[in-house]
Order: structure tokens, then C-alpha cells, then sequence
């Protein structure tokens, strides 16, 4: 599922706008990483968007 763990960024629905103001559907997606992590003491694998391991949120192990 492209979900964070940590901070739950999700994927964000719009819509693309044509110079002619024509639209269509389009979806934004995180850049989610699956990371071995610490968490609760444990070594466990995680899916992190690339924020949370940039801003030092995530354990890595």
C-alpha cells in the first residue's frame, strides 16, 4: 500500500488541466521506501515516504 508508516502520506487525487482547460484524473504519489526499521525495540520492515527518512524520524537498523 503506498502509505507511510510514520507520518501516513497517502495518495492525493486531482486532475490534470490541458492548456485548453480540458481535465482528466490524475493521482499524486508519495516516493515510499520499504526500510529496515527499529521499531519498539524490534527490527521490522517498514514502507517510509522519503520525508520521514530525510528529517531523521526513522530508526533505521
Amino acid at each position: 500500500m503506498a502509505k507511510c508508516c510514520i507520518c501516513g502520506k497517502g495518495v492525493t487525487f486531482g486532475q490534470n488541466v490541458s492548456h485548453s482547460h480540458r481535465r482528466t484524473n490524475r493521482a499524486w504519489k508519495p516516493n515510499i521506501r520499504k526500510v529496515k526499521a527499529v521499531v519498539n525495540g524490534t527490527h521490522t520492515t517498514v514502507s517510509v515516504c522519503s520525508r520521514c527518512l530525510r528529517s531523521g524520524k526513522v530508526e533505521r537498523a
